[in-house]
């Protein structure tokens, strides 16, 4: 058995506030290094952490590791922002990459419903891993999470519209899921992997309070 978050328990989701940090420019995530690697559609994915530090999509099973102790890629310099966003959560992070999502027709999203293998290696009795979001490209409210408890049946269905600034933390080795991105242009996000731990507990109660006074901090102001 593994730990995990209570929060979690019930839907296996949960939608945190708002990124209100410092404004990360569009240029941090639109330099980074790429690379082709297909997952959930037209993708293209830059590691920021990977097992071994080198760039590398794989997963770090494919290296004898859980995936959790990530080393940073040479992105890291690119994209000193983002670096600091995941630094400061102050949990342990596995993979740490921003995906590069080009646009689809709904069916063809639909056709991408997958789970994530997220806790190969993992040993028992340590946190369970999930994956957090930060949406960085303005989509002007079109993308849409589609999440489901059963790939096949549409009733377990939840849809999150996206915007820049968003937040999630999804359980994706339980629940099914697929952005579907419409376009006009690529969508880009932070993906990060996170070891379920008291540090990671901490930040999702912090950024789930409703007194947070302040607008909403727009990323990406292009120039």
């Amino acid at each position: 058995m593994h730990q995990k978050l209570d929060c979690l328990a019930k839907t296996g989701y949960v939608v945190l506030n708002d990124y209100r940090g410092p404004a990360i420019p569009s240029a941090e995530w639109e330099s980074l290094e790429y690379m082709d690697w297909k997952s959930g559609g037209d993708t293209n994915f830059a590691p920021l952490a990977s097992a071994t530090g080198q760039m590398d999509c794989r997963g770090f099973w494919d290296h004898g590791k859980a995936d959790k102790y990530g080393l940073w890629t040479s992105n890291r310099d690119i994209a000193p922002n983002l670096t600091r966003y995941v630094e400061e959560i102050g949990g342990n992070y596995g993979r740490v990459r921003v995906i590069k999502l080009n646009p689809s027709d709904e069916a063809t999203a639909l056709r991408q419903l997958h789970r994530d293998d997220n806790n190969r290696l993992n040993p028992e009795g340590t946190g369970w891993v999930v994956r957090s979001w930060l949406e960085l490209d303005d989509t002007a409210g079109q993308s849409q999470f589609i999440l489901r408890e059963d790939k096949d049946d549409p009733s377990t269905e939840t849809r999150i519209t996206l915007h820049p600034g968003m937040q999630l933390l999804i359980d994706t080795e339980r629940l099914w899921h697929v952005v579907w991105h419409p376009g006009p242009r690529p969508r880009y996000s932070l993906i990060t992997s996170w070891e379920t731990d008291k540090v990671i507990d901490h930040w999702i109660k912090r950024e789930t309070r409703k007194d947070k006074a302040g607008s909403r901090q727009l990323l990406g102001a292009r120039r």
